[in-house]
């Protein structure tokens, strides 16, 4: 639901809040927030509340500190989980500098204007992220184990299943907050769980990317389990992927579709050390399903990017590498850049690999691409790109890539 300035006012006043939550993300997808009261808001819109920002990775020093979070009213949403008297609300802001001008390192601005220049372009992106995570045991003392929280395998019920209510609890309090969940169900490894989401403007899917590990860690913490998003939690298990599912419009025959696939296999390796930030992302690759190879297919889970088997509005291109340690706003801006890149040049898309490349022969696997074996090989794919340099601010290039 679209909100002003105003009908936030006046829902705080009539809804008993008591705190709101100005939430931001920091470069590397981290989500952050500080409360104020009430009696702060009005000044929140119209001049922003200040924080530190050298104290946020990746921001500033301490030489020009001082930034300030603008509330969108549009994302008002209330947090299920705190008291019923005296409510505690949430809205994501923008992030400026004192002369009210948008800081570079907000990601969140950054894909805003990935999404206007591709409106300038006629075109318009909507996304949907699948993101695994693993539950894990606690000790007795509250600390996380290395203990599943069970040992049931792919789509499993209870009482082999043991996530399955924790996995309703996360759906219905996240339903309660405007976000409605596709599906969920048991993943492959032990204690591993999914839940997806309909696709939206990109804008609202990261947001939602963000809510969701929010809403997950603390629905786990209320069970006493252990969330971990990690892209490798366990050595010898399934990674926890972050898929995301991309379409575009407008796309009479599916051409655009094909055009933007072919412009993200062609930057994909470009853009790797951002859809994959950390060397466990590097683990996942080539094993249980997880890509190594720069190739596509339709259905076909052994590769980069598939087209799943859906209709219409539904048809959607599937991207199999990213995991949970991604920046949303980051990824999404890459992948409309990358999209529109393939449209404008109208690339041609490779043919497809209608193969597992998973068992496939020596001889078959060195006709594709590989994609980085590691987080270094990654950041050199990066620097030497001028199409991430033309994407991205120089301050957050040289956080992922080195100077």
């Amino acid at each position: 639901m679209k909100y002003s300035s105003e009908e936030v006012l006046q829902y705080i006043k009539e809804e008993d809040v008591k705190f709101i939550r100005l939430a931001f993300c920091d470069v590397y997808g981290r989500q952050k927030n500080i409360s104020i009261m009430p009696g702060e808001l009005q000044r929140a819109f119209e001049y922003g509340i200040a924080f530190d920002a050298s104290a946020i990775a990746g921001f500033r020093d301490e030489v020009f500190s001082d930034l300030f979070l603008h509330p969108d009213p549009d994302t008002l949403s209330f947090l299920p989980w705190r008291p019923e008297h005296g409510k505690v609300v949430r809205m994501f802001t923008t992030i400026k500098n004192p002369d009210g001008s948008v800081f570079e390192s907000d990601t969140r601005s950054l894909l805003k204007k990935a999404v206007d220049d591709a409106a300038k372009a006629g075109y318009s992106f909507n996304f949907g992220t699948e993101q695994e995570f693993y539950l894990f045991n606690l000790d007795e003392n509250g600390q996380p184990t290395n203990i599943p929280y069970d040992n049931a395998g792919y789509m499993d019920i209870a009482p082999f299943d043991k996530g399955e209510d924790i996995r309703r609890e996360i759906c219905l309090t996240l339903e309660q907050m405007g976000i409605y969940p596709e599906s969920s169900h048991h993943e492959q490894g032990p204690g591993q769980n999914e839940i997806d989401f309909r696709y939206s403007d990109p804008i609202t899917t990261a947001d939602n990317t963000l809510t969701f590990r929010t809403v997950v860690r603390t629905v786990a913490r209320r069970n006493g389990i252990y969330v971990d998003f990690g892209p490798k939690p366990i050595k010898d298990a399934p990674g926890n992927g972050c898929h995301i599912n991309m379409s575009v419009k407008p796309d009479s025959g599916s051409v655009n579709l094909c055009y933007m696939i072919a412009g993200v296999l062609d930057k994909i390796r470009d853009m790797t050390a951002f859809l994959n930030p950390s060397e466990d992302s590097y683990a996942r690759f080539g094993q249980n399903k997880a890509p190594v190879f720069v190739s596509w297919s339709a259905e076909n889970r052994s590769q980069l990017v598939r087209i799943p088997a859906a209709v219409g509005e539904f048809r959607r291109a599937e991207l199999r590498s990213p995991d949970p340690s991604v920046n949303p706003y980051l990824a999404f801006t890459l992948l409309i850049y990358a999209g529109l890149y393939g449209i404008e040049n109208k690339l041609d898309l490779p043919d497809a690999a209608n193969i597992n490349l998973f068992t496939a022969d020596d001889s078959v696997k060195s006709k594709f691409a590989r994609l980085p074996g590691s987080l270094e090989a990654a950041r050199k794919a990066a620097q030497n790109s001028d199409f991430v340099r033309s994407c991205l601010p120089k301050s957050i290039f040289d956080l992922y890539c080195g100077k």
